[in-house]
């Protein structure tokens, strides 16, 4: 495993007012798995559009020598023909067609224009099963999960004769054996000569796979790691990534918890096409003022559901259920009546439903109480510019300005955008949605202590997370939920994930 597929030389990428890359060197081996890693903004995605086109020759300096030979690829065309296949984050398939007609989509099976089905029902079978997927080619891809469509992206990377394959957070949005599974597959890419880029957050998962680590930092390439020898030790790779210890992944708290402020009784919601399925079944519980409540389960357990649902029948069908704050029935049958009662939600979504992307940090942060900025109606301009102003300081948003449009920010910042978005609409309870899925550790130790400091001014926070130790670290109680259910519910201090997982295991899952 010791010839090189890929170089790319002193690599230097600038936006206006800011660089991105600058000088960067890095090298894949074929048939490795080589892991880049770093913090949001360190400049890892842009690293990998300069290699695969999406950043054309001429707009950066420097060289991508490329199975020996330098490459000016003008565009995403010319970098798969040779073999070079990205699957970004959001992933590019279209859910109202089949899994056959996205993997050729654009490279159809065809002659003379004539598209043959049975051939490419045939193909796409043979890819298929090449990544473990048992599905028919017919399926629609909206009938399919996550873990599935990063499989049916990977099958259709591999329809290109993929030599080097890049993943960008591939199992951000996956649960544990969906993350399992992609990661073996990976491993057995590396046995057939497959070279593999992984961008990821989750340093378990690279020290699981990963031969090499490249770590960047603030657009500049700190350090290579062998892995070969064995596992390198996460602070290791944390320190270089941050450029310092994290000693403690989790703020220290001393919570001061008040009376109950929220009551929850029989909730219960429909899924909102099949209606004879209940998504949400009588859901009970309780919410203490300083409160931090972990909501536990695996993907699909109606943890989101039962959040949308409280907040504005913002996803099914209500059926039932009633929600005091106070002791006092509040009506959440709209999203202005729930924000009204005291309730923000912050999406797992945020790129989708949690901003304007298009519009800058000052447009976005009043969103959810243009009223505060408004006098009979009108924008107050200057008031607008002030709260942006007051809560890119105070959540310590990475930006240019409040100016910059928050698509150009990165992923821990954009969710900073999101939160002071609902912190600027004074909630009493707060419901955050995966708060940092797609963040790095440094970002996520931001969160943890935004999330620390309003607990203890007397906020009241609900969080849904995928990631056991995020909520093992974070909060002070726990449900468990389980197709539909609170199955289970336990302090967090006698909580592990070996309990919660024989909890949902005992209740059938």
């Amino acid at each position: 495993m010791s010839e090189t597929i890929l170089e790319m030389r002193n690599i230097t990428k600038t936006f206006p007012g800011v660089r991105a890359l600058d000088d960067v060197s890095f090298s894949v081996r074929r048939g490795e798995i080589h892991a880049l890693v770093g913090e949001n903004g360190a400049g890892k995605s842009t690293l990998m559009k300069v290699l695969s086109g999406v950043y054309p020759h001429g707009e950066y300096e420097g060289d991508i020598v490329y199975e020996g030979e330098v490459k000016a690829f003008r565009g995403i065309a010319d970098s798969e023909r040779d073999g070079i296949i990205i699957i970004h984050q959001e992933l590019a398939l279209v859910p109202l067609l089949s899994i056959a007609e996205n993997i050729f989509l654009g490279n159809e099976c065809a002659t003379r224009g004539v598209i043959d089905w049975r051939e490419t029902n045939r193909r796409t079978g043979e890819l298929l099963a090449r990544v473990g997927l048992r599905e028919r080619p017919e399926t629609k891809v909206m009938h399919l999960g996550l873990g599935k469509q990063q499989l049916v992206e990977i099958a259709k990377a591999l329809s290109r004769e993929v030599r080097l394959l890049i993943l960008d957070e591939p199992t951000s949005s996956l649960n544990e054996h969906d993350s399992d599974a992609l990661l073996e597959l990976l491993i057995e890419f590396r046995r057939r000569g497959i070279s593999s880029i992984l961008i990821s957050h989750k340093l378990n998962e690279v020290s699981k796979v990963a031969d090499t680590i490249t770590i960047l930092r603030d657009g500049m390439a700190v350090t290579s790691l062998d892995c070969s020898k064995g596992p390198v030790p996460e602070d290791r790779v944390i320190r270089d990534m941050v450029g310092r210890s994290l000693s403690d992944r989790y703020p220290s708290r001393d919570p001061k918890i008040g009376p109950t402020i929220l009551e929850v009784r029989d909730w219960t919601v429909r899924h909102p096409i099949d209606t004879s399925r209940l998504v949400v079944d009588k859901v009970n519980f309780t919410l203490r003022e300083g409160e931090v409540l972990g909501i536990a389960g695996l993907m699909g357990s109606g943890r989101t559901e039962l959040a949308m649902n409280m907040f504005g029948r913002s996803y099914g069908t209500y059926v039932s259920g009633e929600a005091l704050i106070r002791g006092k029935t509040v009506d959440l049958s709209s999203v202005p009546a729930a924000i009204d009662a005291g309730l923000a939600y912050a999406t797992e979504d945020r790129k989708t439903f949690g901003l304007v992307l298009d519009q800058t940090i000052r447009r976005n942060v009043p969103l959810a109480n243009l009223d505060g900025i408004a006098s009979k109606g009108v924008v107050d301009r200057h008031r607008e510019a002030h709260v942006a102003e007051d809560y890119r300081n105070r959540v310590r948003i990475k930006s240019s300005s409040i100016e910059q449009a928050t698509v150009n920010l990165s992923g821990g910042n954009q969710q900073k955008v999101v939160l002071s978005k609902w912190l600027f609409a004074d909630p009493d309870i707060l419901i955050l949605d995966e708060p940092t899925r797609g963040i790095d550790v440094g970002a996520k130790f931001e969160i943890y202590t935004i999330i620390r400091d309003l607990a203890a001014s007397g906020k009241s926070i609900i969080v849904i997370s995928s990631e056991m130790p995020e909520l093992l670290g974070i909060t002070d109680r726990l449900y468990v939920m389980n197709k539909g259910r609170f199955v289970g519910e336990l302090p967090t201090a006698q909580a592990s994930q070996e309990k919660i997982m024989s909890i949902i295991i005992n209740a059938g899952g």
